[in-house]
């Protein structure tokens, strides 16, 4: 594979852009499994139901759509950067840099705050979806699929980040690309957790392979597999009192409008290795149409709490800072990017999750204004947040290419 790594502004050159949208005016093939059994026929929904695309250029600073957050009171939303195209997953370098993902563009873009003046530089490009990121001990870890990437000492080269150490042969990851757009993060035991998706919409899988959470060791070693039955999990975080790992999980699509419903889930710290159904039961004790097998959800770990309907939760943050009121300590906050595999549409929004301590959760809402029900619209995509040190939350809006600030003053 052709691998890049340089420096550029936030803005591609008219050139690079053109080529960009027209490489993605026809869909990618997706690898799914030929073990797929979807029958969108028989879900009743709306045929022309396809996934929404992502614009290959960033939106222009004055139509951001910030003016339309909505949030509670005392709470205030701006542009925090803006120029990155398709930005979604975000980690903070220990010297500031927040480092941003994507999917379709292949890009890592990294940017810099000096004085309120933030750059934008792209620091790699050229890679098959670079969703995941991870930052440790000065180095920054990108997974593409399967291929994964250390650049050590990276806050100090952005403008020459070199070759990375090439860590692919040592994690071993599948290389089906369908839902397997990474999702990592280092967990509070040191190791490196990482998601691997279900190569299919719905399907028999090869639970030591697919739709599962592992742990490695940051050098890709002692794999070990946390969590089965996953089917497409792109956010994770941990709990900051009990330090028990939560998750969303993305339910299947072509089963009706209204459901399965996506999860939040919890991973006891006693059941490592459980399963969360997939692909026999999915949401809360629903039995898949197209993959039967008797007493589906026998042993099965029940969701926390339930999305809504294809609302393609992905970011998960605790947030454990001092600037929100004390009300939102330890709440976790879900980027909901939107449904397509529905006629109504539902979701792009962030949502405020209560966990309590039977296990269960309370989900509320916290930022809205991006969905307009009215004409069943969106302006724009959340996916992924980032608390930064003085507490105030990121938000990422992958369809305008911007990052919001989400802080509070109670005036």
């Amino acid at each position: 594979m052709q691998r890049k790594t340089l420096a550029t502004t936030a803005v591609a050159p008219f050139g690079v852009a053109l080529a960009l949208a027209l490489a993605l005016a026809t869909p990618a093939v997706a690898q799914m499994s030929a073990l797929d059994v979807t029958n969108a026929a028989a879900s009743s929904q709306n045929q022309d139901l396809s996934p929404h695309r992502t614009p290959p250029t960033p939106a222009a600073l004055d139509a951001l759509p910030v003016d339309r957050l909505k949030l509670p009171a005392g709470f205030k939303a701006e542009v925090w950067s803006h120029g990155h195209a398709a930005g979604r997953t975000m980690v903070m370098g220990d010297k500031g840099t927040v480092f941003v993902g994507t999917r379709q563009l292949g890009r890592v873009y990294a940017i810099t705050d000096q004085g309120g003046e933030r750059t934008v530089r792209v620091i790699a490009e050229g890679l098959v979806q670079p969703n995941g990121l991870a930052f440790r001990d000065g180095s920054l870890y990108v997974l593409a699929i399967n291929e994964v990437f250390r650049y050590d000492g990276i806050e100090d080269n952005l403008d020459a980040p070199g070759e990375p150490v090439a860590l692919t042969e040592a994690f071993g990851l599948p290389p089906e690309v369908h839902h397997n757009w990474k999702y990592a993060d280092f967990g509070p035991d040191g190791r490196l957790y990482v998601q691997v998706g279900a190569d299919c919409n719905i399907c028999e899988v090869n639970p030591g392979v697919h739709a599962q959470i592992r742990a490695y060791e940051p050098d890709g070693s002692n794999m070990e597999i946390v969590a089965r039955g996953v089917r497409n999990t792109v956010g994770f975080d941990w709990h900051p009192a009990t330090g028990e790992l939560w998750f969303s999980d993305n339910g299947r699509d072509w089963a009706g409008d209204d459901g399965p419903q996506d999860e939040f889930n919890r991973l006891p710290a006693n059941l490592y290795g459980a399963s969360f159904g997939f692909p026999y039961c999915h949401s809360d004790g629903v039995p898949d149409p197209d993959i039967r097998r008797p007493n589906p959800c026998a042993g099965v770990i029940m969701p926390a709490a339930l999305l809504g309907p294809h609302a393609g939760a992905l970011g998960v943050r605790f947030y454990d800072g001092d600037m929100f009121p004390v009300a939102y300590r330890n709440v976790a906050f879900v980027a909901r990017r939107g449904s397509w595999n529905r006629e109504d549409k539902f979701g792009y929004d962030v949502v405020a999750v209560t966990t309590h301590p039977d296990g269960s959760a309370t989900v509320q809402p916290f930022m809205t204004g991006l969905l307009d029900e009215a004409a069943n619209d969106f302006v724009g995509r959340p996916t992924y947040i980032l608390q930064m040190p003085d507490g105030a939350l990121l938000v990422s809006d992958e369809t305008n290419g911007a990052i919001y600030r989400i802080s509070y003053d109670a005036g």
